[in-house]
């Protein structure tokens, strides 16, 4: 079975360029790098797809030679990130490693220190931002707590289970989104964004060489901005048997008995994880739509039909309600439908 198709809310695209908005830039270069049109921009609901949102992000750093994507006063320039993630390399335990690349990240930005915490049997690393960037985007704190979050898992031997994060600014519009980049609690309004995990962890032995760190680099930029699925979750499930079954599209009571329970448990389960079947199915068929037609000139009604739809109109009803475009706004090099 091929991978989940996955897709990206509008509202992290407009985060990840906020930083050369705010320098008065435009953005036409970048998301035409990417296959983004802008008319998505202007649309709450848009969404792109996970080559698109990549590839936005590469092009930034690529064109503008800053890993930090011009959110800071001065460039992070490429290789920094290597260059702290290898100061790593050779610590006895995560404890170590956390103390080199807090020390290393501070040499190459005048902006932003990572701080190792602790409270009760929770240790963490906070983000303590100088006067200069007393106010930063959100979408900064995002992307830094995410980067150091995924090497500090890598380090530690490819998992590190967060147990809460902080963000210190307020819950914004689209906290729908991030149960799937950060999934633990989320407190918001805190004096400082953190990544919080068992203190136990610290002990953890970091086993990686330079080898390791040159195949992790490698897909770095991927890893470390892209959500990643926890398969062991009963919606992940859901959402594995219906893409499996395509274009079937069983319905709940069929999905249920695929996945050995009854109806009632596997609602209830859902219901647990923030969801639904009808919401996990509209979903699957809202990614599937956006990146068919970001990828192939397949008709709409033939597209209607694979997604389970009597005809071509429900289905562009349905997209509209979706995403507030039609699906003609989707399609490489054109404007709108």
């Amino acid at each position: 079975m091929s991978p989940s198709p996955v897709t990206i809310s509008i509202a992290l695209v407009h985060g990840i360029l906020a930083g050369v908005q705010a320098r008065g830039q435009p953005c036409d270069v970048y998301l035409a790098d990417a296959g983004i049109a802008p008319a998505l921009l202007q649309e709450a609901g848009a969404r792109v797809t996970a080559d698109q949102y990549i590839g936005l992000f590469r092009s930034l750093i690529d064109r503008l030679g800053d890993e930090g994507l011009g959110f800071l006063s001065r460039p992070l320039k490429p290789g920094s990130f290597a260059l702290t993630a290898r100061s790593a390399l050779g610590a006895p335990d995560l404890e170590t490693a956390i103390r080199r690349i807090a020390r290393t990240f501070r040499l190459v930005q005048d902006d932003v220190e990572l701080v190792p915490v602790r409270e009760a049997d929770l240790a963490g690393l906070a983000l303590q931002f100088t006067g200069t960037a007393a106010a930063p985007p959100a979408f900064l704190h995002e992307m830094l707590l995410r980067v150091f979050w995924r090497l500090l898992a890598w380090l530690a031997g490819g998992q590190l289970p967060a147990a809460r994060f902080d963000f210190a600014f307020a819950c914004p519009p689209h906290v729908g989104s991030y149960g799937k980049v950060f999934p633990a609690q989320l407190h918001f309004g805190q004096a400082r964004s953190a990544i919080w995990f068992d203190a136990v962890r610290l002990e953890s032995p970091v086993r990686r060489d330079a080898a390791a760190l040159r195949t992790f680099l490698a897909e770095a930029q991927a890893n470390v901005i892209m959500p990643r699925r926890r398969e062991e979750m009963t919606s992940a499930r859901v959402r594995g048997h219906l893409q499996h079954t395509q274009p079937g599209w069983p319905d709940l009571a069929a999905t249920a008995d695929a996945l050995h329970m009854s109806v009632s448990t596997l609602q209830r389960r859902l219901a647990t994880e923030g969801t639904s079947f009808q919401a996990l199915k509209d979903e699957l068929r809202r990614d599937i739509a956006i990146v068919r037609l970001n990828t192939s000139k397949v008709p709409l009604a033939a597209l209607a039909q694979e997604l389970g739809f009597t005809d071509s109109a429900a289905f562009q009803r349905a997209f509209k309600a979706w995403t507030g475009s039609a699906p003609g706004t989707y399609r490489r090099g054109e404007s709108g439908g």
